[in-house]
């Protein structure tokens, strides 16, 4: 019989040593399976609860005056809390408070064994979207009535647990077995809970179909319903008509379906332009619903000619969008039978081989990878595909997997034992049968530098998200490098060390001179690093002293510096390539003794001799890269290119980052893409500047007469659903007086949100700017007003920060950078959106710069070639935040007057949708939008 005594506190904080108390507490009692005891009650804490915590647990002051202290129930707490495991969701935080509190009251420390289902549900729920209690109980459809209450949460963390047990009963012998092995290092005694199940397995084995065991690992079995290909069509024309219309097939499959005339007329334009051979522009404004308006032609099209059609977005959000929600929607819809797929760099895929020896090697792994190890084995259970991005596994864990990639495996060996069973050739083998492959430009791009040998050959594409296609091919045809990959290089490789990657494969080799061999690698290893250590501070501080007019804060912190060998300080830059040259000779002398190594494992007969082999190659490979890289960078000139080196102001001095792009890379896409491809169809809300796509074709390569245009505006009624207002009276924003713009902005934000209650979206150019922005505004409104959540200031990832902003009733979101676009947040979720300044790029920024000095060169105006259409495509993306639906309503205000004053304001007026346009006072703009709220 196994008891465990699961717990739930609330408290008024997280640290109990620092003043924090226990405000309530639930406990529940599991034997045998079943709840068998629960104890709930209040707790006095002696202290003012916060609005926050109150807010957040519906627990107030009043509600605390007549509970009891904690030491009036310590006694009953300690004897239900002394036998068997105790279980909570995050174990060190409960069972710390906990111990605290019993200490204080003269007991004992409780110290029996531990589960922590936070842990817990990481390693046995590996495809679960997320381990809050409340995300695992949505996910697990547990009834949680009344989330962050003691008793409530104890009760879904017992299910929880039942459930964790249910999924280790259903594991084979193998994972169980090799999950021991790891469980030592993790918070949960898992030891004696995993002992008795192998016991029982030992006398009666899992029966599973759906996994194979193969080398000690247990596997999802392979189980691919593959279509058929001989299908017979309707005419393109009959179809759409039959998909499209009132009572049609996306009607019946639909439940709020309302038809809308561009998604129909998008369809034809792409399968013209297919027919025709010919590129395409299209855009196509919110609402339009482009996704399936591209992927019904290009289904047909790949299945009437048994070809494939490739579709590349630049955001993963949409590859899944497009996977998970519109392909299944399709098989629905369409009358007859085609196969998607969707596929990744290498990286992103385990390689088994890779995987297994890991498992084999004998290392004390942190507490990070040993979780991560562990998530995997279980995964394995899982997955058909075997792609990274199905997992959250934690920081470290994912340069660890990195380390397991397919990307790490060198070239492919289709003699090796995990050939048959390798995630990323089933993937490579499926999208050889795929009509349609769905990627991201990054793989994209990568096809295109590496003369398109990464992906099935195609001639067809269709680039969502075209606006992206330019910056992501410009860093494909680019370098980037920094100190922190050299030494992960360096530290990969290691030195004599026992446990070290160069001691495990050497020490076989060199018989008597093995020592001597292991001294010289050491010496020149540790030099190796003391360079590039010494190369980096120097960079940073070189960066540091340039004056402040060429230097560029970015959006993430960090200074840019652009560099031009010709026009640096010719003694200063002269040190950095003795630096560099230094650097890259000891480089190739640790190349050249890695050679040795490789010939001498070459004449051996080591069982993994090609293992070793693959191994060596691949670090000769790296290093060699990292050679190649700071000549560019620092001794071959070229005037093509824009180079430059990012710091971080307040890292460490040797947290440096080298860059280099091609300044134009139009000539480029022209000759690698759009020469050699039938038909490439480039989508996006946001192509046109002015209502024309001349800026965007000048910058992609596009020439008049190769490709086909058309525009589909948006369904919604922008001139009933949208105000915008510009404020008259803002402080011009100039050197030296920013801080009069951020209070005027701040004000403006708080008697705005004040009409809206909140629901508000505030975009900034500037991260500084956010940053102070969000300082003010915490000084400016307290908790209970609103909840100011700052992209880069509160922690969490983006679409963390964007469900935090809808879970409460009254808040503010600041956002930089990618809140720009790809931010969906629908409904009255959302009904302000604050453009603090137009989004131009900083005159100053490196590559902004670089393609400034070539349209000059050329005779162009450069602001009107290239700073303004950039900031009009930012500026509608960011417009595009507000209406994500006909029944959405709101404020879109502008607080740059430059929209209204410059003489080039018009081309951002003129290129969104037509909105009644209100330019005057901050208060009089406040009572307008009163009224039309």
């Amino acid at each position: 019989m196994r008891k465990f005594v699961i717990v739930d506190l609330e408290t008024t904080g997280h640290t109990p040593f620092k003043g924090e108390r226990i405000i309530e507490i639930g406990i529940v009692v599991v034997k045998d399976r079943q709840i068998v005891k629960e104890f709930s009650s209040l707790v006095n804490p002696g202290k003012e609860l916060s609005p926050f915590i109150s807010n957040l647990t519906g627990i107030t002051n009043e509600d605390l005056i007549d509970a009891p202290t904690f030491p009036a129930i310590a006694e009953e707490i300690f004897s239900m809390m002394t036998e068997g495991y105790i279980v909570a969701h995050n174990i060190p935080f409960d069972l710390g408070f906990l111990n605290y509190e019993l200490q204080n009251c003269g007991y004992k420390a409780l110290n029996q064994p531990v589960l922590d289902t936070v842990e817990l549900a990481r390693i046995f729920m590996p495809l679960a979207p997320g381990y809050k209690l409340g995300q695992l109980a949505e996910w697990l459809a547990f009834d949680h009535g009344n989330p962050h209450r003691a008793l409530s949460d104890a009760y879904v963390t017992a299910k929880l647990l039942l459930t964790l047990m249910d999924k280790i009963d259903s594991l084979p012998y193998e994972t169980i077995y090799t999950l021991n092995d790891l469980q030592g290092r993790l918070k949960s005694d898992l030891h004696q809970i995993l002992d008795k199940r192998m016991e029982l397995l030992s006398f009666e084995p899992l029966q599973r179909n759906d996994l194979e065991i193969h080398r000690g690992i247990a596997l999802k079995k392979k189980e691919w319903n593959e279509a058929e290909d001989d299908t017979v069509l309707t005419s393109f024309g009959e179809m759409i008509d039959n998909i499209f219309e009132e009572g049609g097939m996306l009607h019946h499959c639909m439940p709020n379906y309302e038809k809308r005339d561009g998604q129909k007329e998008m369809s034809e334009f792409i399968f013209d332009a297919f027919q025709q051979k010919r590129h395409a522009l299209i855009e196509a404004e919110t609402g339009t619903g482009k996704s399936l308006a591209y992927l019904i032609p290009a289904i047909y099209d790949a299945v009437r000619n048994k070809s494939r059609v490739v579709i590349s977005t630049h955001l993963t959000q949409l590859q899944t969008q497009l996977y998970e929600k519109e392909i299944p929607l399709l098989k629905q819809v369409l009358s007859f039978p085609f196969k998607s797929i969707v596929m990744k760099g290498k990286s992103h895929y385990l390689s088994l081989k890779r995987f297994e020896k890991e498992l084999q090697m004998d290392t004390q792994d942190n507490y990070d990878i040993t979780l991560t190890k562990a998530i995997l084995l279980i995964w394995l259970t899982e997955t058909m595909t075997g792609d990274v991005d199905e997992i959250q596994l934690p920081s470290s864990g994912k340069h660890f997997f990195y380390r397991i990639s397919t990307d790490t495996e060198g070239p492919t060996d289709p003699m090796s034992p995990w050939f048959s069973r390798s995630f990323y050739q089933r993937i490579r083998s499926r999208a050889q049968k795929a009509h349609i492959i769905i990627t991201n430009h990054s793989l994209l791009c990568a096809d295109i530098v590496a003369d398109y040998q990464l992906l099935p050959s195609y001639q067809r594409v269709i680039i969502d998200e075209a606006h992206h296609l330019e910056s992501t091919a410009s860093k494909h045809f680019g370098l980037k490098l920094d100190y922190v990959n050299i030494q992960f290089l360096l530290n990969n490789i290691g030195t004599n060390q026992e446990g070290e990657w160069l001691y495990r494969i050497s020490e076989t080799y060199f018989a008597d001179k093995q020592l001597l061999y292991r001294e010289k690698w050491a010496k020149l290893w540790q030099e190796t690093k003391a360079d590039t250590d010494e190369l980096f501070r120097y960079l940073f501080s070189y960066v540091s002293e340039q004056q402040k007019k060429d230097i560029n804060v970015n959006d993430i912190g960090r200074y840019q510096y652009r560099f031009d060998p010709p026009k640096e300080d010719e003694r200063k830059w002269s040190v950095i390539q003795e630096m560099v040259t230094r650097l890259t000779f000891n480089l190739r002398d640790l190349i050249h003794l890695l050679f040795l190594l490789k010939e001498s494992v070459a004449n051996g007969d080591d069982k993994q001799r090609e293992d070793k082999l693959e191994e060596i190659q691949a670090n000769i490979d790296q290093l060699q890269r990292v050679i190649d890289d700071l000549e560019i960078f620092f001794l071959v000139e070229n005037q093509n290119q824009v180079k430059w080196i990012e710091i971080e102001a307040f890292g460490a001095k040797n947290a440096v980052y080298l860059y280099c792009e091609p300044i134009e890379i139009s000539s480029i896409l022209r000759e690698h893409l759009f020469s050699v491809k039938d038909s490439v169809v480039l989508t996006s809300a946001t192509l046109t500047m002015n209502q024309s796509f001349a800026f965007i074709k000048q910058r992609l390569g596009l020439t008049e007469d190769t490709a086909l245009e058309s525009k589909f505006p948006s369904p919604y009624l922008y001139d009933q659903q949208v105000q915008l207002m510009v404020p008259n009276d803002f402080p011009k924003l100039s050197f030296g007086n920013q801080q009069d713009y951020i209070d005027a902005t701040c004000e403006a934000i708080i008697s705005l949100a004040e009409v809206t209650e909140g629901r508000m979206l505030v975009l900034f150019t500037s991260y500084e700017m956010l940053k102070k922005s969000y300082e003010l505004l915490r000084e400016m409104i307290t908790q209970d007003e609103f909840i100011v959540i700052g992209q880069g200031v509160s922690s969490g990832s983006r679409s963390r920060l964007k469900k935090n902003f809808q879970s409460y009733d009254r808040a503010i979101l600041l956002g930089t950078s990618s809140f720009w676009e790809g931010v969906d947040i629908p409904g009255s979720d959302l009904s302000c959106l604050v453009i603090v300044r137009l989004p131009f790029q900083p005159p100053d920024h490196p590559i902004y710069e670089a393609k400034a000095n070539h349209f000059k060169d050329k005779g162009l105006n450069p602001f009107m070639e290239l700073s303004l259409p950039n900031a009009v495509i930012r500026f509608k993306q960011g417009f595009g935040r507000l209406i994500r639906s006909s029944s959405d309503r709101g404020i879109v205000l502008v607080c740059d007057d430059r929209m209204v004053k410059a003489r080039y304001g018009k081309y951002f007026t003129q290129s969104i949708p037509k909105v009644p346009i209100t330019y005057n006072s901050t208060q009089k703009l406040i009572e307008k939008v009163k009224e039309w709220l």
